[in-house]
């Protein structure tokens, strides 16, 4: 919601996909169905006038813990659920994304919210890990192909830190037999080590101004 709000500010044309659709800009989308969710942004896209778009902002944000615990525990609808939201889903909007402003000549982004979960392993998140490395591993094979494109996307992952969101508020709902590292989390919470999240949107926003991003590369959030 942040980034929305920042992007607004600055003047731009903001399109929402969720499952709540809040905003007058927002589109209902449930990522747990992928190939319905490409068709409806396929659809709430078709409409932008390509000729006049200065540039082009496009940030995947999906992410979802549930369900909390051994994946072995959980039965497979809960695991397709979570592995189509925070990963099948993504390639398949991102990619009809790219494929619909491919020949479009301005500056384009496409960037992938990460985690640090892609780069380690936490018990009771083996699905979202799985997802989060599974897309670092896509943009960074996104930006090898966007380099043969006579328009290329700029492809990149942003790490955002932890941030005080309801997913914080989700982690210490869970109990320690679903998640070992519990305690330490509610302890990051009390003690005020979660970012704000109007703070961590500004330093997307500002990562995402630089002339000089690499594809494929990896930023970290610095609030």
């Amino acid at each position: 919601r942040a980034l929305c709000e920042q992007y607004l500010m600055c003047g731009y044309e903001v399109i929402e996909f969720s499952r709540t659709a809040p905003h007058v800009f927002s589109v209902r989308l449930d990522l747990a169905f992928p190939e319905r969710s490409q068709a409806v942004v396929a659809k709430a896209v078709g409409s932008v006038d390509l000729a006049s778009l200065q540039e082009l902002v496009v940030i995947n944000n999906a992410g979802t813990l549930t369900p909390i615990g051994v994946s072995s525990h959980k039965p497979a609808e809960a695991l397709l659920g979570n592995l189509n939201t925070n990963f099948t889903s993504a390639i398949l909007v991102l990619s009809v994304l790219v494929a619909t402003f491919q020949s479009v000549r301005c500056i384009k982004r496409v960037v992938n919210i990460s985690s640090g979960a892609a780069l380690k392993g936490y018990a009771g998140w083996s699905l979202y890990c799985a997802s989060k490395a599974g897309m670092e591993s896509y943009i960074r094979a996104l930006a090898v192909e966007q380099q043969t494109e006579l328009h290329p996307f700029t492809a990149i992952n942003i790490d955002p830190g932890v941030i005080d969101t309801d997913m914080q508020a989700l982690i210490r709902a869970a109990s320690v037999a679903d998640f070992p590292e519990l305690e330490r989390f509610i302890q990051r919470k009390r003690q005020g080590g979660l970012a704000k999240p109007s703070d961590v949107a500004a330093a997307i926003l500002r990562i995402l101004a630089s002339p000089s991003l690499s594809g494929g590369g990896r930023y970290e959030v610095n609030t």
